[in-house]
């Protein structure tokens, strides 16, 4: 076989391997963690994002392997890839530097897949053929996920594969949550109609692919996402908009709108989810966010607390709790916009790299417009069209997805995140239909780097994938197969996923709660028990410094032990990191009821019952408590306090209906 030949296998391996992380993602959560559906699947379930990791790694191999196949090899470098080299470059200087270096290595682990992918996509399937086959295998993976996310609404199904979903009454397809179900489709909807219209595919590919547009917006629609339903109508008008203007398609695009507007107002008015979606988007003459608005000023407040380089990667969930509205007692992990959420983790520098990023992208796209609008075929599918066809419907297609990132977090879910650098590898692709300015031969010293750059990247992401692997697999045994909470057993497997990465501060504190939890069963034991659940809060302490709970627990275990004159510190610096958290105050309140001082537990207990009247089991147990001791000790003070005064004579010389008289002057009774 000669060079040629295996060079164009390995470039079908990339778009075989491309391909399979495009649709393995969508298909399994989005690519967020799930808990395991059964031991046979642990290895899966627990991280599906994993797959897409190895799958990148074969990608970036087969890639070094072309480099040295081809004896002339070229790069094709539009200037967003120094935007997207600079930001990858920054986000690994960040993560060096990141307060809580484990969420800050997840979340560079992302950013190293999806550079790698933008740089694979845009050296290795820029040509025509593969941006068709890309283009076509996403629209009907978006067909079948809508086919799916539909009958979930038409049965009420709240399963998603084996996982049960929290809600009802809406789909959410193979994603976990319908708002980023809404993004993936809204971000492929206009593709599909794109090459229902405007493409040079042959009449049966083009009903097919206007079968798929109507299959995905039932699909927007079963999501019952404003979200989503916003962006999808403000993207259609803006597609509609342009082709209207287009003498070859004004037709075609006039039929579409009738008809999906004609749809749109006989089925949604019948439906009793739209109309009471509908309906919340204003309550009592406001606009109601679901307490998205809520979150935006703390993310703000998380970014003037580090107005250059932001808070750090993926930290703004554990600097929120700093800021939290009383509103808001869960833990939110992100903004519910991403433009907030770039500049809370990654600051200004940051967020102007991104920002530098998507500008040159709307560059290189109204210069490829201008060299393929004036060539796109007319409805009888000669010449280019398909390069138009692309670059309409990925324009609006990404359009969509930053309109609906305004309220939500899309960006943030790896596939729709891996979609949509994929559309930005292939948009910025076309520049080549422009100019040839472009394209750089590179030589053997540039080749040689290269290499090195693809195998560590490779190797780096390969030992990462394999320990978080290894990891999950006892993380996964310690949540779904040990029914005995904080049983020896379960410290013993926390310590083997401890020992593995030790980086992990969720495991310090759980095996800290373990032994915390075995303490207060009260054998002679305890003290070594609470001395060992110490050391385990206090590694925490050092991993993650923003997590109150780790202080909490640590004061706790001094209280328990006898030494409450040293514990008032580690509430205060709970109190200091998580102010409305309604958890930090019923354990704060825990402790003065712990020194028996009854008044000062009173409020704390209150207010904790003021922030989450629910799911709050201390207050709810220890403030009846607190307002009992506090009236047994008034009775008692009272009482004291009628022995003490003399009155007027000898007591021994006063008679009984007397004292009663004098007593009920002096108190007030009746």
């Amino acid at each position: 076989m000669n060079r040629a030949a295996l060079d164009k296998w390995m470039e079908r391996g990339i778009l075989g391997l491309v391909l399979a992380i495009l649709i393995f993602t969508p298909l399994a959560f989005g690519g967020r963690p799930q808990l395991p559906a059964g031991f046979f699947l642990d290895f899966l379930l627990v991280d599906t994002f994993q797959v897409a990791e190895w799958l990148i790694i074969a990608v970036i191999l087969l890639w070094g392997v072309r480099l040295w196949l081809n004896p002339r090899p070229k790069f094709l470098w539009p200037p967003i890839c120094w935007a997207a080299l600079a930001f990858t470059l920054y986000a690994i200087l960040r993560y060096a530097t990141a307060d809580i270096e484990y969420v800050a290595r997840q979340e560079l682990m992302r950013i190293l897949v999806y550079a790698f992918l933008f740089f694979a996509i845009i050296n290795n399937l820029h040509r025509q053929e593969h941006i068709q086959v890309i283009t076509l295998a996403l629209v009907f993976l978006a067909m079948s996920i809508s086919f799916y996310a539909v009958y979930q609404f038409l049965s009420d199904s709240t399963r998603v594969w084996h996982v049960y979903t929290q809600y009802d009454h809406r789909a959410s397809g193979t994603y976990i949550c319908p708002n980023h179900l809404g993004g993936f489709l809204e971000m492929l909807l206009p593709l599909a109609l794109a090459f229902s219209i405007a493409s040079r595919l042959k009449p049966v590919s083009k009903i097919f692919l206007a079968y798929a547009t109507f299959a995905m917006l039932a699909g927007i629609a079963a999501t019952v996402s404003r979200g989503a339903w916003l962006a999808t109508a403000f993207s259609l008008l803006l597609f509609f908009m342009v082709l209207l203007f287009h003498r070859s398609f004004r037709l075609p695009a006039l039929l579409f709108l009738v008809f999906i507007v004609s749809a749109a107002f006989v089925f949604m008015p019948r439906n009793y989810s739209f109309q009471a979606r509908y309906k919340k988007l204003v309550v009592e003459g406001k606009l109601d966010d679901d307490l998205r608005f809520f979150m935006w000023e703390p993310a703000l407040k998380v970014w003037q607390d580090n107005l250059w380089w932001g808070a750090g990667p993926a930290h703004f969930d554990y600097r929120f709790r700093q800021h939290r509205p009383e509103m808001v007692q869960l833990q939110p992990d992100r903004v519910h916009n991403d433009f907030l959420n770039a500049l809370a983790d990654w600051g200004l520098a940051g967020a102007a790299l991104i920002a530098s990023a998507l500008v040159l992208l709307a560059a290189g796209i109204l210069k490829t417009w201008n060299s393929v609008r004036n060539t796109a075929a007319d409805l009888s599918g000669k010449q280019t069209s398909n390069k138009f066809a692309f670059l309409l419907g990925g324009t609006i297609g990404l359009t969509a997805i930053l309109v609906h990132s305004v309220v939500d977090f899309n960006m943030h879910i790896p596939a729709n995140a891996m979609v949509a650098v994929t559309l930005m590898a292939l948009l910025s692709s076309q520049l080549r239909f422009a100019t040839e300015s472009y394209w750089f031969s590179i030589g053997r010293a540039t080749r040689i780097l290269t290499t090195v750059v693809l195998i560590a990247g490779a190797l780096y992401l390969g030992l990462q994938a394999t320990r978080r692997a290894r990891e999950n697999y006892w993380l996964a045994l310690f949540n779904t197969r040990l029914p005995d909470a904080y049983s020896p057993a379960q410290v013993a497997v926390l310590e083997q996923a401890y020992a593995i990465d030790p980086k992990n501060f969720d495991t310090t504190y759980n095996i800290g709660e373990a032994y915390r939890v075995q303490s207060l069963a009260g054998g002679e034991d305890y003290k070594e028990l609470a001395a060992k659940a110490m050391e385990w809060f206090e590694r925490g302490m050092k991993l993650n410094p923003w997590d109150g709970y780790n202080y909490l627990r640590y004061g706790w275990c001094l209280d328990w032990t006898g030494r409450q004159s040293e514990s008032q510190v580690y509430f205060s610096k709970a109190e200091a990191l998580d102010p409305n958290g309604y958890f930090t105050m019923a354990n704060i309140g825990l402790h003065f009821v712990e020194m028996s001082d009854f008044a000062a537990a009173k409020p704390w207990l209150e207010r904790s019952l003021r922030l989450d009247s629910q799911d709050n089991l201390t207050a709810q147990r220890y403030l009846p408590i607190v307002n009992r001791k506090l009236l047994e000790n008034a009775t008692n003070d009272f009482n004291a306090k009628l022995s003490l005064p003399r009155i007027g004579k000898d007591e021994s010389q006063i008679t009984d209906d007397e004292l009663r008289k004098k007593l009920e002057t002096k108190t007030g009774v009746e």
